[in-house]
């Protein structure tokens, strides 16, 4: 019988490949905005946290009908017709006085196009339902490249990697400053779709608008806006060699927790795995911290039902996101019950409305953190409500695998993949200190 909880590994591996051509991909015709002309960032754009590149990859077996280099041919044909209509994507990012960024647009920019091969074959890169961070040199950095650097860098760069059984991966990094997961999702499927049907296709019409989240004047902060805070590590992150953990949670697991909140309260498959991976979480560290240490949960809220008046356009691609952040001390979560703790993250998601998402605007506009912080905090994204596989299928079907790479690089962090089938299994992969891993296993496969 298989467990409600499994734990899944990755092999170790080395991918030789060899990069063959770089080249830039214009829009194929003539696109709004000119030499020098400017397009504004919304606050939102421009907090710390989006100032990243998300890397995802997409593994594609061959299809027997066309070989990789047509495949090439049709990708960047394709990327060419979308970047008309998605023009932003082939500006590049600078900084203004003030310190916010901005889309400006010049000579020689349009987004990079890197083509590779290898001389394996998919089949021995393992088990591709889990991502494993052997896999980050199919997505492109340029040699000696910054951590964390958007400016002036291509927005969107995607790495082509032929392997010699005639299948292929799809790399891409796409800066978070342009879009939110959504917006991704929105870009990905207009780009296979349009090489699917060898035409331009758009489903919904993209929209810029992030004029309609600039700040108030004056800024009206109604919250404390404790996600942004300043506090010590004292679990001592910083000096410790992190690995990646990946699970596969069943429907079944998912189910039962949720029924732990209690009859009286209803909560999401969300709020009761969250509350579940911090707890084990938590409970893994609390040898490193003081049981009165301040802890916090944070994770995205999708804000495009909380936005009215006016309302988003259906096709705007920008980030409406705002972090909701549940807190406790170590006492309250390794004491307290899993009820206790599902409600902290539930009352943390409904607590985000659009007052509070306009008060997170206002207090970026005031205080504009420059650094990311990880005191006593553990970030949850989720990523199971993208259709990341029907998105991605470009005329040659769906990926064996669509998803994340490697989340050491940024610790405390945690993400919850779609599985491509039909059971309602969740993929949970987690960034631990390699030092409590074994005891963070031992406690999240088990039913509180």
């Amino acid at each position: 019988m298989t467990p409600m909880v499994q734990e899944l590994n990755f092999p170790q591996l080395q991918i030789p490949l060899t990069i063959n051509s770089i080249s830039p991909i214009l829009p194929s015709s003539p696109i709004p905005p000119s030499y020098g002309d400017t397009l504004y960032l919304s606050n939102l754009d421009d907090m710390i946290g989006s100032r990243v590149f998300t890397p995802t990859m997409y593994f594609y077996r061959s299809n027997g009908k066309m070989d990789v280099m047509t495949i090439i041919n049709v990708l960047k044909e394709a990327l060419a017709s979308v970047l008309v209509p998605y023009y932003p994507f082939s500006g590049r990012l600078r900084e203004t006085k003030e310190g916010k960024l901005e889309v400006f647009f010049g000579p020689k920019q349009g987004v990079l196009l890197v083509e590779a091969c290898s001389e394996m074959k998919i089949l021995n890169l393992g088990d591709l339902t889990v991502p494993n961070p052997a896999w980050k040199n199919l997505v492109y950095t340029f040699p000696n490249e910054e951590q964390y650097k958007v400016i002036d860098m291509p927005l969107l760069i995607a790495q082509v990697t032929r392997f010699s059984c005639g299948g292929f991966s799809l790399g891409l990094r796409v800066c978070h400053c342009l879009c939110d997961g959504v917006g991704a999702m929105q870009f990905l499927s207009a780009w296979a779709s349009t090489a699917r049907l060898n035409k331009l296709t758009l489903d919904p019409k993209p929209c810029w608008d992030r004029e309609t989240l600039i700040p108030n004047d004056p800024p009206f902060i109604q919250y404390p806006h404790i996600e942004f805070k300043r506090i010590d590590d004292a679990f001592s992150f910083t000096r410790r060699l992190f690995v990646q953990k990946c699970y596969r949670v069943t429907r079944d697991f998912q189910a039962h927790l949720k029924t732990l909140v209690g009859p009286n309260i209803s909560c999401t498959t969300f709020d009761a795995m969250a509350a579940h991976v911090w707890r084990s979480w938590v409970k893994a560290l609390i040898n490193v911290s003081p049981l009165d240490y301040e802890l916090r949960l944070t994770f995205s809220v999708n804000c495009r039902s909380r936005l009215t008046n006016p309302p988003l356009k259906s096709g705007f691609y920008g980030n409406a996101v705002s972090v909701a952040c549940a807190t406790s001390t170590v006492s309250g979560i390794v004491n307290g019950s899993i009820s206790d703790t599902i409600c902290l993250v539930r009352n943390a998601r409904l607590s985000v409305s659009k007052a509070y998402l306009r008060s997170t605007i206002d207090y970026i506009q005031v205080n504009r953190p420059t650094k990311l912080e990880f005191g006593g905090k553990l970030t949850i994204t989720q990523w199971t409500r993208f259709s990341m596989y029907e998105s991605a299928d470009f005329g040659w079907g769906k990926p064996i695998y669509a998803g994340p790479i490697d989340l050491t690089p940024t610790p405390q962090v945690c993400v919850f993949l779609p599985q491509d089938n039909s059971d309602g299994a969740m993929l949970v992969c987690i960034c631990l200190p390699e030092d409590v891993s074994h005891r963070f296993t031992d406690i999240f496969c088990l039913l509180n």
